[in-house]
């Protein structure tokens, strides 16, 4: 074995894709149900380069690489997360506080039960940085304490357990997020017989319920002709139209305007036609539905709009992406019209949008290397990672910027954030697990594995109490702000995993993330200086 791990420390390319792939592998598989996915790549890479150091072997995959697997990961979050995240930042912030604040007091424990066991400062500080498996964190309590040698002896054996305990935590909530309340209702479409006699308007239906619904098609009486509404037509008893949106909502209009009819006109394709198509043309992504004018250009309505594995209501605010699958109804004869409109091609799912990704990844770098000044007159910086984010939630959140395109397509990122994850955790894993054979030979493991156990713990616990019960968070986002609160993909990975990615728990992931890697850098700064 000498020999293989002696080659393989001469090839960290190699080393990186053998990791990938025999630690996915192991991945995939799954008891009663439950896998590690990507997470199992950590796992692989901490265990081969703790057996290789047994024999004097350092196998690594290089710093550079892990920097730019994470930074492709945190982007690729962002951008898939913008829209939803400025939406959601107003709810946030009682959440943001409470996970500060559960920062200091895990840090004001550690401090006093570390003291009761005879531990250094700097090793306590190390300790925080592996609870929270923070490797910033590390580097600013190594440099506060001017012991970056002890404060990483304590980081490798707290870092194993605050991924497990996360990951553990995350399992609970996920147990819980089976009911929540928050889960997207599935679209439906619905035919409604109109029996109101006071002649309601279309558009005043619409914005009654937020725009959440679409009114899809029109037929007045039983034998006229299916036409598009538009949102000044007003109902007479006999109509049938045509609703699409949420199950709960489309049930609730069938009420208000009379009943759900056994008639379908989408059957009817005469004079209106449907049909998906894939929004190709660069040129349209970053555009609101409304801006598309669809009603003006072609008499069309998009009733509903597919992004990954999600429908969704096409409203008038709604980003479109490049990739993204829109539902569009209109007079057959426009139909050759409107998909040239659209580009209606495979490319536009794949396409990575290399303008973007180059200028958007270069500034995320840089703002995370920009040195932020202390209280104790220290500098650090908040690292790559949560700089790509921050400027991935901008670009997916405003689009375009006139005609520069800032987003990328969902089925891109996806893959983006998957490789970029994936040669993070191989580099991760491979570094702690070098670490922790010293870690183990000190002499003081136990102590440590007891004051990161606690430190996790309380993190965890705080968290999940804290979000569930005071915040009434559902338990899918929960499980995503639990990876993201300790800044762990690998956590993120396992819930992924066993959600199939549901978009919830990114949410909750880039909710709390950049804030995250501040705080705790900032509160490893202070343990590491007393």
């Amino acid at each position: 074995m000498v020999q293989v791990f002696e080659v393989l420390s001469e090839q960290p390319v190699l080393f990186l894709f053998l990791l990938i792939g025999v630690g996915m592998a192991f991945g995939h598989l799954k008891i009663k149900g439950v896998g590690l996915g990507a997470a199992a790549v950590l796992f692989l890479a901490i265990g081969l380069a703790a057996w290789a150091k047994s024999y004097g072997v350092e196998l690594e995959v290089t710093r550079q690489l892990g920097t730019l697997g994470l930074a492709l990961f945190t982007f690729a979050i962002g951008i898939n997360s913008g829209a939803s995240f400025f939406h959601n930042l107003k709810s946030a912030i009682g959440p943001l506080v409470t996970m500060v604040a559960l920062y200091a007091l895990t840090a004001l424990v550690g401090v006093q039960v570390g003291h009761l066991m005879g531990m250094d400062t700097a090793l306590i500080a190390g300790t925080f940085a592996g609870s929270v498996t923070n490797t910033p964190a590390l580097a600013a309590a190594g440099e506060a304490s001017n012991q970056l040698d002890r404060a990483t002896v304590g980081y490798a054996i707290a870092y194993l357990f605050g991924v497990i305990g996360m990951m553990i935590a995350a399992t609970l909530a996920l147990a819980y997020g089976k009911n929540d309340r928050d889960a997207p209702s599935p679209l439906a479409n619905r035919t409604i017989r109109v029996e109101r006699e006071d002649h309601p308007c279309i558009g005043d239906m619409a914005e009654k319920l937020g725009g959440k619904v679409t009114f899809s098609r029109l037929r007045r009486g039983e034998t006229g002709p299916i036409s598009r509404p538009s949102l000044t037509d007003t109902l007479d008893p006999g109509d049938l139209v045509t609703v699409v949106g949420p199950r709960e909502l489309v049930a609730r209009v069938a009420t208000e305007l009379g009943h759900a009819s056994s008639h379908s006109l989408i059957q009817d394709r005469t004079y209106l036609d449907f049909r998906r198509m894939t929004v190709s043309d660069p040129k349209l992504a970053g555009r609101t539905v409304a801006d598309l004018e669809m009603s003006k250009k072609f008499s069309a309505t998009i009733s509903r709009v597919r992004r990954g594995d999600v429908d969704m209501v096409a409203e008038p605010g709604l980003v479109l992406q490049q990739g993204d699958r829109v539902r569009v109804v209109a007079p057959t004869s426009k139909m050759a019209e409107i998909t040239k409109f659209f580009g209606d091609s495979a490319r536009g799912l794949s396409d990575l949008n290399p303008i973007a990704l180059g200028l958007g990844m270069a500034l995320g770098i840089a703002i995370g290397e920009l040195p932020i000044l202390t209280p104790t007159g220290a500098y650090f910086t908040i690292g790559s990672a949560a700089g790509t984010l921050i400027v991935g939630l901008v670009f997916g959140r405003i689009g375009r910027i006139g005609s520069f395109v800032t987003a990328l397509p969902f089925t891109a990122c996806q893959v983006m954030a998957e490789l970029g994850l994936l040669i993070f955790l191989a580099q991760a894993g491979a570094k702690a697990g070098g670490q922790i054979i010293e870690a183990f030979t000190s002499g003081a493991w136990l102590n440590i594995f007891i004051l990161g156990f606690i430190m996790t713990s309380i993190m965890a616990i705080g968290l999940y109490i804290t979000m569930r019960w005071v915040f009434k968070m559902g338990g899918t986002q929960l499980s995503g702000l639990l990876g993201g609160a300790q800044t762990q993909p690998a956590v993120l990975a396992f819930v992924n995993s066993r959600t199939n990615a549901d978009p919830r728990v990114s949410l909750g992931y880039a909710l709390v993330y950049p804030v995250a890697m501040i705080a705790k850098i900032f509160v490893a700064q202070v343990l590491g200086g007393l």
